[in-house]
């Protein structure tokens, strides 16, 4: 049985008139005394579920939007982005609580870089106590402990990375000598509190 153009347009009208209705459901109403009504709370991990709406006898059924089946993630639940994520400043660490900001490889930088300017406009000095990191503020102070040796060196922050992502410091070659390690190019450390 051929569709005629009647029925293709009361399909086309009553696809509109469910969109249209949809939208409407989707704002805010206002309130009758100006003031917000309270938030509906939702538990976490599980998506807001909204009512059923009827729909015109021989309308296409909506589908649903791509976004509201992504999987919500649950309450605690590590994400990509905190995996590994190292405090922005040595003060957001709690007093009193774990004493080490972080624990990762270490590299170093030495001749190459001697005397050029670091990210803080300072000269850097390949023999000083000094580190980059990507995050901490320029002047803190950070106790750096090799795993291996065991041995610790303070160092202040003057310089902007470790370029690498698997590297969490780039210490100078001052640094790395104290700890015992200049013979490696990477080993593992960990940033303690100063």
């Amino acid at each position: 049985m051929p569709v005629t153009r009647c029925c293709r347009s009361a399909q086309a009208l009553a696809s509109a008139l469910l969109g249209a209705l949809l939208v409407a459901c989707a704002s805010p109403v206002p309130s009758p005394q100006g003031s917000s009504p309270a938030p509906e709370r939702v538990a976490p991990g599980r998506p807001a579920v909204l009512p059923p709406v009827s729909a015109a006898p021989g309308a296409v059924p909506a589908q649903p939007a791509a976004a509201a089946t992504a999987p919500v993630p649950t309450e605690g639940a590590a994400t990509p982005a905190d995996a590994g994520s190292v405090p922005a400043n040595v003060a957001d660490l709690e007093p009193g609580g774990d004493p080490s900001i972080a624990r990762g490889l270490a590299s170093w930088y030495g001749p190459k870089f001697h005397g050029r300017r670091t990210a803080s406009g300072e000269r850097y000095d390949m023999h000083g106590l000094t580190a980059a990191h990507r995050t901490l503020p320029f002047g803190t102070r950070v106790r750096v402990r090799s795993v291996s040796t065991g041995k610790e060196v303070v160092v202040r922050i003057n310089d902007r990375g470790p370029f690498k992502r698997s590297r969490i410091i780039d210490l100078s070659l001052g640094a790395i000598t104290a700890l015992g390690l200049r013979h490696r190019g990477v080993t593992e450390v960990v940033l303690l509190r100063e």
